[in-house]
């Protein structure tokens, strides 16, 4: 009764595939796959995944979700990993079809003198059929292993995504930084004019502009390495996307970060992953290639027709003289050396035992993941609101300091030292926004979603 569940017909299993297609690219109605024939099954369901690598996804505001698209369209590992899955797919008519008959012809040099005359000729055809069931269960076992090389495509489509944002955000964090260090920058030359000023009206020293002048020329050196950073970054990106490196990323990302959907629950969705469904669609072919197995070691049966052309006798009248002979064969082969038959069903099992121990490793792997990521989650977002808050009383802070300086022009020190303050909780935010968001999209590739 265990191995039953796995005995679904070609067209069954292609419906499943079809099925499983839709929920992660286009949609599908069942009524639309009726009248398809097998060979056109086939080609419809490579089509319709085509159309989810070739751009169908739903493009949203951000532009990292218009990255996607083209990661997905021009990503040649991606790209490897469908030409797999295609591939995959044309082993189901390959194990699912009889062995090619035998036509066989000969002719008597010397003719075999028979009652009817002579024999001339003979003509023989013939096919081998394996034993009852052992196609179906090759073709149930080549379907799921299709299934699972999908899986695997769909695992490579999510890891792409998080490679992608994994490469976007620090360029996001890059301009963030640039835009900092500019603004410090125009902030230090207005303080440099005060300080010039106040120094000039006997309110400062001239101490305090050579502070700001060191601390210009620091936040240019800065800004001119941050430069230089921007273009191995946009090099990675733009590869991921298998584009010039040179090509323009155009950065949106909200301030506000994205709060991690509650949804992503990893009881509920461990198993949903890909690597997971693939290990275990493998295992089901495992279990399927067992009967297939058992079964091409049981004998094979062949029928066949002879026929052979007779000449007619010249040295005598008979009846039916020259009448051709039709016969027809049964043949039956006789499996006897069982050692390969034995080995292919000790294969089918080992397998599976391999399989359900990779299943129980990933599954204990993918756990410690997710609890390391949920934890630097938990982190950015506690970082994300500290700096939130710092940077707003560092700013009023600096009012008032700035102010009293204007007045007094004493306290600049403190004014340099508030504004360095600044400047370090602004760049540790945009660091903590960058690296919060890349912590979400590694924890939607260890859940397997997207």
């Amino acid at each position: 009764m265990k191995k039953d569940k796995y005995k679904i017909s070609s067209k069954r299993q292609h419906h499943r595939l079809i099925r499983d297609y839709d929920r992660y690219f286009i949609r599908w109605s069942p009524s639309n796959f009726c009248h398809l024939t097998s060979d056109s099954v086939l080609k419809f369901t490579a089509i319709a995944c085509l159309l989810m690598v070739l751009g169908t996804f739903q493009i949203r505001a951000q532009s990292l979700e218009t990255y996607f698209s083209t990661a997905a369209e021009n990503n040649p590992g991606l790209q490897a990993k469908y030409k797999a899955f295609e591939a995959a797919l044309q082993q189901i008519p390959q194990v699912s079809s009889l062995p090619d008959p035998t036509f066989s012809f000969g002719y008597f040099i010397s003719p075999v003198e028979t009652r009817l005359g002579p024999q001339k000729a003979k003509f023989s055809l013939s096919q081998m059929f394996p034993w009852f069931g052992t196609l179906k269960a090759k073709e149930d076992a080549a379907a799921l292993a299709a299934e699972a090389k999908f899986q695997e495509f769909v695992d490579v489509r999510n890891k792409l995504y998080y490679e992608v944002t994994a490469a976007y955000y620090p360029i996001y964090k890059l301009n963030k930084w640039k835009q900092i260090e500019k603004e410090n920058i125009d902030i230090l030359t207005s303080y440099k004019e005060i300080a010039t000023r106040n120094f000039e009206n006997g309110k400062g020293e001239m101490v305090d502009v050579l502070r700001v002048d060191i601390m210009l020329k620091e936040a240019s050196t800065n800004l001119n390495i941050l430069n230089k950073e921007e273009k191995p970054l946009l090099t990675t990106f733009n590869k991921l996307l298998n584009r010039p490196s040179e090509e323009e990323v155009i950065i949106e990302v909200e301030e506000q970060a994205d709060s991690l959907p509650g949804y992503l629950n990893k009881d509920s969705l461990m198993t949903q992953h890909p690597v997971l469904k693939k290990l275990e669609l493998m295992h089901q072919s495992s279990e399927a290639a067992e009967p297939a197995a058992r079964k091409n070691g049981y004998p094979k049966l062949g029928i066949g027709l002879d026929y052979v052309a007779v000449g007619e006798r010249t040295d005598m009248q008979i009846d039916d003289n020259g009448k051709d002979v039709i016969m027809p064969m049964l043949s039956v082969s006789i499996p006897i050396f069982r050692k390969k038959y034995n080995a292919a069903i000790k294969e089918a099992q080992l397998k599976q035992e391999s399989l359900a121990l990779q299943k129980e490793e990933f599954t204990n792997n993918l756990i410690s993941r997710y609890e390391s990521v949920w934890f630097n989650i938990t982190r950015q977002d506690q970082l994300i609101e500290l700096y939130t808050q710092q940077i707003k009383e560092t700013r009023q802070a600096l009012k008032l300091l700035t102010t009293a300086y204007a007045n007094s022009g004493k306290d600049f020190e403190e004014v340099l030292r508030m504004q360095q303050e600044l400047l370090k909780y602004e760049k540790k935010k945009a660091a903590a926004v960058s690296e919060y968001n890349t912590a979400v999209a590694r924890m939607k590739y260890v859940l397997g979603t997207r």
